[in-house]
């Protein structure tokens, strides 16, 4: 082979950012058997595996990784050369969005997500998963689009867009024999509480918050998700913190109200994180834009 065909070196780059056949497949429109023979034509090539299967997906060999920047240097350059990037028609396009989100954003955000997605993309899908230790190498790995949360590890090599900020406000029951309108230290602490253990809410800041204040509670649970905490609320006598916006939709649906706490928590940002590999992807630019649209500024 004297030549080297363009497609082999898309599906190249493309497995170099997914570490997937099958989703370079994807990303690229095309059959899985199409990408898996341009990678072997491109093996032949360089007489090189360039890719070996492991637990973390198809990794470069050593080879792969010396010419992959002269390689997506060469697309970047044709791309220009032609006028324009790579383009993503969300209308037409067949593809499945992993987001990495609490269980609070899919309460509160996916639901107008999906809607915006069923008039507008209609071929689009949405995989969720919850923010662990692991959610910054499946970022970087392409294993997942976008994470949208509070997710302050996520730093170097990592894009962020603040969506809206957040605060918090406690939860109780609506006929609660001793607290009404209102809480003051001291029945705050005179009370038991719920406490959530969830990643990527801002809630470890509640703790540290309370720790420097000098404010005692007594944990009598501790739940790993936010959802179930309304109805244990509503059957108890517990107090629990919630984000705002969360508790208010809460209010909707357990018979629970909202009560100021005695003291001041600081409040958070929510934010939307991508990994600078797939910065200028399309399908994850229309993403992200979709995001800031909708979410953007006051929820």
């Amino acid at each position: 082979m004297s030549k080297l065909d363009l497609d082999w070196l898309a599906v190249f780059d493309e497995v170099f950012k997914t570490a997937s056949v099958s989703k370079a497949a994807e990303r690229l429109g095309i059959a899985q058997a199409a990408a898996s023979t341009s990678l072997n034509k491109l093996r032949a090539h360089f007489d090189d595996k360039l890719f070996a299967r492991t637990a973390q997906g198809m990794q470069p060999t050593p080879l792969a990784q010396k010419i992959h920047p002269a390689l997506a240097e060469v697309l970047a350059q044709l791309e220009i050369a032609h006028g324009s990037r790579a383009t993503f028609d969300p209308t037409v396009a067949r593809h499945t969005f992993r987001i990495g989100m609490t269980d609070i954003s899919e309460v509160v955000l996916l639901p107008r997500l999906l809607n915006h997605l069923r008039h507008t993309a209609p071929g689009l899908h949405i995989a969720t998963e919850p923010i662990s230790t692991a959610t910054g190498r499946r970022l970087e790995d392409g294993e997942v689009d976008l994470v949208i949360g509070f997710v302050p590890q996520l730093d170097a090599g990592f894009y962020q867009q603040v969506l809206f900020r957040q605060n918090f406000v406690c939860l109780v029951a609506k006929n609660h024999p001793r607290i009404t309108d209102h809480f003051t230290r001291e029945s705050f602490s005179a009370e038991a509480h719920a406490v959530i253990t969830s990643s990527g809410t801002g809630h470890a800041i509640v703790g540290k918050t309370l720790a420097q204040l000098g404010v005692e509670r007594h944990v009598m649970v501790q739940v790993s998700g936010f959802l179930s905490v309304a109805r244990i609320v509503a059957q108890t006598e517990l107090v629990v913190i919630v984000p705002r916006i969360l508790g208010q939709i809460l209010a909707e649906q357990e018979p629970v109200k909202l009560v100021e706490p005695p003291f001041t928590l600081p409040d958070y940002a929510v934010r939307q994180h991508w990994h600078e590999r797939f910065h200028a992807d399309a399908g994850n630019v229309w993403l992200r834009g979709v995001m800031a649209g909708l979410f953007g500024g006051q929820v």
